[in-house]
């Protein structure tokens, strides 16, 4: 499998120049920012191709890209495992299912060279690629790692508040099993962490039980750009929350984007 064919005769199929891979380098910098840190040269582009990895891209019936998605493939414990790295699409090509497609068309390549899980990481602030990962893919969150690309990336979309992240993990043996999502899953479960008045303060006590609620922003962003003590207290009221319950075993069971309310994260003990 190297080409695929999906709506509006958009096809997705490995970078095939080093002209492709450039513009997928461009296609970084207009998505995350000219000085985005974490940017992949369209070597290790070229490089990830030929020992196993996915440098693939979507496009459109005129030759234009309109997303792509890269990653590695490894070993961990003596299993073939997948570090999916990079996933953007055009903002003008958004709500088009393309990140959904290039990411199936990655599980596939992965799944036909032997790869039984797939490794990714995600802002837990960012709600719709949590509904992505979560509600559509079917992933599941491994750990939580704070700061996991240092304190900043230089990228305005990534802030200047940290990389907090996210480890999704998606079982490619068999069939992917979307997330929970329904809003009745929170009633009457405690709030352990979200906007300050919402969660807990630092000196409280987080709740106890079988499960607990994590509220994120419906549009972080919105957020980011309009009170930065605001999105701080919150970050650090959800990291708080994330650390102390998935160390004691907890874990993310379902996930509810709110739809132009705020998000939450529904954690639990079994």
């Amino acid at each position: 499998m190297q080409n695929v064919t999906i709506a509006d005769g958009i096809v997705i199929r490995p970078l095939g120049s080093h002209a492709e891979r450039e513009e997928a380098v461009r296609l970084e910098e207009e998505t995350w920012g000219a000085g985005f840190s974490e940017k992949v040269p369209a070597a290790i582009l070229l490089v990830a191709e030929r020992i196993g990895g996915v440098a693939a891209a979507a496009f459109a019936r005129d030759g234009r890209m309109l997303g792509f998605v890269f990653g590695l493939t490894g070993t961990r414990g003596g299993t073939l495992i997948h570090w999916s790295d990079i996933l953007a699409v055009r903002l003008d090509a958004q709500g088009r299912g393309i990140g959904r497609a290039l990411k199936q068309y990655q599980r596939e390549r992965c799944r036909n060279t032997g790869v039984e899980r797939m490794l990714w990481t995600f802002d837990p602030f960012v709600a719709r690629n949590a509904h992505l990962n979560l509600n559509i893919l079917g992933a599941r969150i491994a750990t939580f790692e704070r700061d996991m690309y240092g304190t900043s990336t230089n990228s305005p979309v990534h802030g200047s508040l940290g990389t907090d992240r996210f480890i999704a993990e998606w079982d490619l043996r068999g069939e992917a099993r979307p997330m929970p999502s329904d809003p009745l899953l929170l009633t009457g479960v405690p709030v352990a962490g979200g906007s300050p008045g919402d969660g807990p303060d630092a000196s409280t006590p987080l709740p106890s039980g079988p499960s607990v609620v994590v509220r994120i922003p419906h549009d972080y962003s919105t957020v980011l750009a309009g009170d930065i003590s605001h999105a701080r207290a919150w970050r650090a009221s959800a990291r708080r929350a994330f650390e102390h319950y998935l160390a004691q075993g907890y874990c993310v069971s379902a996930f509810v984007p709110g739809n132009g309310a705020d998000a939450a994260y529904l954690l639990s003990s079994t």
